[in-house]
């Protein structure tokens, strides 16, 4: 048998201040940094997941990036 409840996020914030001192520390480790990223990354989607996936320049490739872009506008104007 499972029960469902929904409550508010601002229920939940007065439901633990309500808690004892060590309670709300134990709360507070069991919501790790490494829990919260872990749970953010299940939420991304297939294709948000292969866009970070994907290669990323150097400063050294951006900066060539940049003047090659430079010198084909000046070409263009030109």
């Amino acid at each position: 048998m499972q029960l469902t409840v929904n409550i508010g996020y601002d229920q939940i914030v007065n439901l633990v201040k309500q808690l004892p001192a060590n309670q709300i520390e134990k709360i507070k480790q069991e919501f790790t940094q490494e829990y919260i990223k872990a749970k953010a990354r299940a939420e991304i989607s297939e294709f948000q997941e292969f866009l970070l996936s994907g290669p990323v320049m150097s400063e050294q490739q951006y900066k060539e990036f940049n003047e090659n872009r430079e010198h084909l506008n000046a070409w263009r104007i030109q």
